[in-house]
């Protein structure tokens, strides 16, 4: 049997746009800028989920085919934010308030092993959980948003249980399983 290990999944979320806590805006002279990725782009979005993923066990989505990234991507109301600091990606949210009406999930949040520690992180997850309160006024007939979710557990990054809480996010369930132990594939075979 393959070693297993025990792993803690935290759902936490948000039920108004006053919740949400803002984290400080990095200076301007560090050149960090968010952006919508507006044209869905399989090749792009599993760059940033492998990048940011790899040596966090994200790789549900590793095994994907190009359609289907882009049925998952190209859906009203599913949003992809970028983080840049001077042209060149530092992370992303993905925001999927395509799923249930009036509820936008964050589905993947995170930055770069490199631009990690520097501030950037609680300034993305400042502008995502805002624009997922405000997904509405950008998609036709969807929705007022309710409430935003998101899940991390204890194989994410050490401090991003930390970060939603402090931009606002409570946790509302909390549950534990035993997972197989995994190899960290890196962003590509060999990295």
């Amino acid at each position: 049997m393959a070693d297993t290990e025990t792993v803690i999944t935290w759902y936490l979320e948000q039920t108004s746009p006053a919740d949400l806590s803002h984290a400080r805006t990095p200076d301007e002279r560090a050149g960090v800028t968010v952006a919508r990725a507006e044209v869905p782009s399989p090749e792009f979005s599993r760059f940033l989920y492998t990048a940011v993923g790899a040596d966090n066990s994200w790789m549900d989505r590793l095994p994907w085919t190009y359609e289907e990234w882009e049925r998952f991507l190209d859906r009203p109301g599913f949003e992809t934010w970028v983080a840049y600091e001077r042209g060149t990606p530092a992370g992303f949210v993905e925001l999927d308030g395509a799923s249930e009406p009036g509820t936008v999930e964050i589905t993947s949040f995170g930055l770069l092993p490199a631009f990690r520690g520097r501030g950037i992180g609680g300034h993305l997850l400042s502008v995502g959980a805002a624009r997922a309160w405000d997904l509405a006024g950008r998609w036709d007939g969807h929705p007022a948003t309710t409430r935003v979710w998101l899940h991390t557990c204890s194989r994410d990054g050490r401090h991003a249980r930390a970060n939603y809480e402090r931009r606002g996010f409570r946790v509302h369930r909390e549950e534990s399983a035993r997972e197989p132990v995994t190899a960290h594939p890196g962003p590509w075979p060999g990295a």
